[in-house]
Parts: structure tokens; C-alpha cells; sequence
């Protein structure tokens, strides 16, 4: 089957206790839209990033969740969770994001995206749902969504294709760099394999490495 956009969202202004930014708003709670968006190197055209010293960026211009593990977690918290519940800017459907290799380039819409890296839960995710033990719970079930860059500036829309067009022949996927950089350290070696990670990770695994040695 072929993978699609099932949802472009759009995060809105939330002030709360929670919120990471200094000035306590976020943009986790992101909303579907029911036309194409304009997608930017710098990120999606009319979303609220609220703590950029750790959203947002070239490497982090848009954040894919599927809506097949969006479905797991529903069942698991016994609770809805919609199109831009994890803080995605695309949901996407029959996608494996999970197994995405680190530097493979989709066709979506009239715009290029590339897979960066995993999201990284964090404390404003946890307070987002009220599920205070997220993070440890997140960190196990390894399915984190994949952050992307913008290539080529275009618009996407639900119910765009989702097409492969470039694949590199080391096979880092998202969920080895996840895993490394959590649970199985002993994964960190194959990360440098990747050139398309980005170097603020690169850097972490060498530093992580040298204090092994």
C-alpha cells in the first residue's frame, strides 16, 4: 500500500504550567487543517513553535507521527488520540517512520523531505497528556516519529503521496539512532554511518564513545 498523509496540523498557542518555553506557551497541541501548507526549510508555514532552543531548525522543520502507532497508544491509555495529538505536523498512514533510514528523501506534495532523526520525549509531552510517567513509557516502546528536513520548499495536503525516492545504502533507521541514544548504548558505533544525522548528535556519540575507550 501506499504510504499518504492522513493529516497536516498546525500547532496553536497553549499557556500552561507545563509548557517548556520560558514564557510557559507551547505548540505540542497541533490541529489538523483541511488544505495543502506551505512547507519551509526553516519549518511548516502557520505553526506555533513555542521553545525553539530545543523545537524547531533546519533538522527539525517537521515532526512525523503514524497514525498506525497513534492507534496502539490509544489503546494502550484507553483514550482518543487524534490527528496532531503527539505534537506532529504530518500523521501519516502505511509509512513505516520507525524503520526509516536516516537521510532518505520522500516526495510529498510539491515539496522534498528528509529523515533527520527520532523525537526525543519530554516533560511538556508528559504534561500535554497528563501521563506523568510518559517519557520512561515512550523510551520502551521505541516508536518515536521522525523529524525532517525540507529539501524542497512546496505545499502538502492530506491525502498527498508518500513516495521513497532516495534511500542510502547504510540503513541507520530511525529507531537504531532512538535506541542508541536510550536503552542499548551498544548500538552508538553504527550511528557515525549515517552522514545525514545531524552533527549535534554526531558530536554526542563520538563524546559518548571517547569515555568508553
Amino acid at each position: 500500500m501506499t504510504g499518504r498523509v492522513a493529516a497536516v496540523n498546525l500547532g496553536v498557542v497553549t499557556e500552561a504550567e507545563w509548557a517548556g518555553d520560558a514564557s510557559g506557551r507551547s505548540g505540542i497541541d497541533k490541529r489538523s487543517v483541511g488544505s495543502p501548507v506551505q512547507f519551509r526549510v526553516d519549518g511548516v508555514v502557520g505553526d506555533f513553535i513555542g521553545e525553539r532552543a530545543h523545537h524547531g531548525g533546519e533538522d527539525q522543520a517537521v515532526y512525523a507521527y503514524a497514525e498506525e502507532d497513534a492507534a496502539w497508544w490509544a489503546t494502550e491509555l484507553g483514550r482518543g488520540i487524534g490527528p496532531g495529538g503527539f505534537g506532529e505536523n504530518l500523521t501519516t498512514y502505511a509509512v513505516d517512520l520507525t524503520g526509516a533510514v536516516i537521510g532518505e528523501q520522500w516526495q510529498v506534495g510539491s515539496a522534498v523531505l528528509q529523515v533527520t532523526k527520532p523525537r526525543t520525549p519530554c516533560a511538556t509531552f508528559a504534561g500535554f497528556w497528563g501521563v506523568p510517567d510518559l517519557i520512561k513509557r515512550f523510551t520502551v516502546r521505541a516508536l518515536p516519529g521522525a523529524y525532517l528536513r525540507v529539501l524542497r520548499e512546496g505545499e502538502v495536503g492530506p491525502g498527498d503521496p508518500v513516495d521513497v525516492v532516495d534511500r542510502p545504502a547504510h540503513g541507520v533507521t530511525i529507531g537504531e539512532v532512538f535506541r542508541a541514544t536510550t536503552l542499548e548504548p551498544e548500538l552508538l558505533p553504527r550511528l557515525l554511518e549515517a552522514p545525514d544525522l545531524p552533527e549535534s548528535i554526531r558530536d554526542k556519540v563520538r563524546r559518548r564513545l571517547a569515555t568508553r575507550s
